[in-house]
């Protein structure tokens, strides 16, 4: 009789140590990797449910649209009286489109606490028709579903701080994971190559060997987008990542430091429709922008007293990519600067549009609808990966 021994494939080293780290790396991480692959692929469509259930926000009525808006001033005070907040208002959005409602956002946040829910002290978001001044809806963000699910994903609902490591640190396995299993997938010849690519079960029953190829085909394809999310992803959580990127698309290690301007109209009385002078002239130089927000409450997110009073504006609606900064003067609404997105370089564009790309909107609609299966099947991943772990595992424990 022939040695069994000779009938063995031979395996290469490569392979060999990539199926010990897939598994290895699979075990460790792999409730964390589907939690955080479930909570980002259900927030993929969030923009798209949220403007359809908030359409009556959203929205004034049509037979305001002839009346002029009220001053930003006499909106902010309206809201705030009847809000009756202890934290101020921080900012206003403004939709260059007139039919579509301002968005005063309340958002103060501790560095306190171990938790989330402990950290964010006030997170709302008020809707107010600009032309009659009534509070349209008032929407407590804090509690809202898209905004735990989007801090389940940055950092399994833990403190900011240290949050995002303990998401970060798993997604850099997973990258490890989706090379390892590309290796394993690759195939020796042609025409091995040729049954890796779909699943052929005209005559397979067995449940193992199609969870085997659900896994493998599957985890095959959306390994390509996976990368990029998980790379996208990493970069929020690792300044060294963000930093890497910057060096290598603008030689500099990091991004250029945004210089302030002292306002110069500093000693004369402030104008009281310094915010309607900066909305006026935002509008007039990106007539063609979506939208723009302006910081009403004088603070940066840190917390520091801003010098002048900085807006900010989007090219298109539901994208960061496409951004404008304009700076006016806090007490006259004097223009200071004027950096368009066209401007930028590489390394900034690119900074603004990492949030995008990581959700899929970079690549409009069908971006997100790609995105959003290839999390499906990045969160199948450790599923169907440990139920071939445990299928080979009872087999061999069969063996006598």
């Amino acid at each position: 009789m022939k040695n069994k021994r000779h009938h063995k494939k031979k395996v290469s080293p490569t392979k060999k140590w990539s199926a010990k780290l897939h598994l290895w790396f699979g075990l460790s991480v792999g409730i964390i990797v589907f939690i955080v692959s479930l909570s980002g692929t259900l927030y993929v469509f969030k923009d798209e449910i949220q403007n359809n259930l908030r359409k009556e926000a959203i929205y004034v009525k049509k037979e305001d649209l002839g009346k002029k808006p009220l001053s930003i001033n006499i909106l902010r005070e309206k809201v705030s009286l009847e809000l009756n907040e202890k934290a101020p208002i921080n900012s206003v959005e403004i939709s260059l489109d007139k039919e579509k409602s301002y968005r005063f956002l309340y958002y103060e946040k501790s560095k306190k606490g171990w938790n989330y829910f402990q950290q964010v002290l006030i997170n709302k978001q008020v809707y107010v028709n600009q032309y009659t001044g009534q509070i349209l809806a008032v929407y407590d963000e804090k509690y809202d579903v898209f905004n735990i699910l989007k801090y389940i994903h940055w950092g399994l609902l833990l403190n900011s701080e240290w949050g995002p490591y303990t998401v970060g640190i798993p997604t850099v396995l997973f990258i490890a994971m989706l090379i390892t299993g590309i290796i394993l997938w690759w195939p020796k010849t042609k025409n091995a190559r040729k049954g890796r690519f779909w699943f052929n079960w005209k005559n397979v029953k067995n449940w193992k060997r199609k969870n085997y190829d659900i896994h493998n085909v599957l985890g095959f394809y959306a390994s390509f987008i996976a990368l990029i999310m998980s790379v996208t992803g990493i970069y929020f959580a690792y300044p060294y990542v963000k930093n890497t990127f910057t060096l290598a698309l603008s030689g500099s290690w990091e991004l250029p430091k945004e210089k302030e301007k002292k306002s110069p109209d500093s000693l004369m009385a402030k104008n009281e429709a310094v915010f309607d002078l900066a909305a006026v002239q935002t509008e007039k130089l990106y007539a063609k922008s979506s939208s723009f927000r302006i910081t009403l409450n004088g603070k940066n997110k840190k917390g520091k007293e801003l010098k002048n009073l900085p807006v900010t504006i989007y090219g298109q609606e539901g994208r960061f990519s496409e951004r404008s900064l304009l700076s006016f003067d806090k007490y006259s609404g004097k223009l200071l600067a004027n950096k368009p997105h066209q401007k930028l370089s590489t390394a900034e564009k690119y900074a603004n549009a990492n949030y995008d790309i990581h959700t899929g909107s970079y690549f409009g609609i069908i971006g997100k609808i790609i995105w959003f299966i290839a999390g499906l099947i990045c969160t199948s991943l450790p599923v169907t990966g440990f139920l071939v772990w445990w299928g080979k595992r009872k087999k061999q424990g069969k063996k006598i």
